[in-house]
């Protein structure tokens, strides 16, 4: 499942994040790739271990667990610490597949990939990131605060920069319910049965689907 999320982030949020980016101190983006995506990834990214990666760290982190599309798409159980990363003209981040586990202490499995853009799309040209799915390429540039969640299974890219600076955030979640189609089931629903609690209220009907959910999550759901 590939699910476009809008305003993630608070105007005020989103402000004090550029703010800090557009001045903060950015490394090579080569060292946190994998052994193979090395020799495609062309960009830059925040310096981990300053005080202000820890900041826009936090404020994406707390931003991702208050979204309640987030939780119930994603049913997040871990998430790796949040990537910044920047773009000028020429720089791109050729097809690769995300590492399936990462880290080095506590150790994740990617699920879902999620990319959260923080430049406006009119203030850079290229910088598409691209997805390889059933249905063929297909191509994502959202607004500033808006975020992609996909599965970590696709192989994608982001293409190259011509023209401003492409900022952005990454990260990889460990779902509570690794499987992608269950994590849809799930999802779908939760969706239907808010829509029915908002339109009818507790009836015996949202009591069903409520039961259906519990007790597929409680199957499917690994801790």
């Amino acid at each position: 499942m590939i699910l476009c999320i809008e305003q993630v982030l608070t105007p005020e949020q989103l402000d004090e994040i550029q703010r800090i980016l557009k001045e903060g101190e950015f490394v090579e983006g080569k060292l946190t790739a994998g052994r193979y995506a090395k020799t495609v990834k062309d960009n830059y990214q925040l310096k981990a271990d300053t005080e202000d990666a820890k900041k826009v760290r936090g404020i994406v982190h707390n931003a991702l667990l208050q979204n309640p599309l987030f939780k119930a798409s994603v049913r997040p159980q871990k998430i790796r610490p949040i990537l910044f990363s920047r773009y000028e003209p020429g720089m791109s981040y050729g097809w690769h597949t995300d590492n399936a586990i990462m880290g080095d202490g506590e150790l994740v499995r990617s699920d879902v990939s999620l990319t959260l853009f923080l430049s406006e799309p009119d203030t850079y040209e290229g910088g598409e990131l691209v997805i390889d799915t059933s249905l063929g390429e297909q191509s994502f540039k959202l607004p500033a605060g808006s975020m992609i969640v996909y599965p970590s299974t696709f192989l994608h890219q982001v293409t190259e920069v011509t023209q401003g600076i492409r900022f952005a955030a990454v990260t990889w979640v460990q779902s509570l319910v690794r499987d992608v189609q269950q994590r849809e089931i799930l999802f779908e629903l939760d969706t239907v049965r808010k829509s029915i609690f908002e339109q009818y209220g507790k009836t015996v009907e949202f009591d069903l689907l409520c039961k259906t959910h519990a007790n597929l999550l409680r199957q499917w759901a690994e801790i």
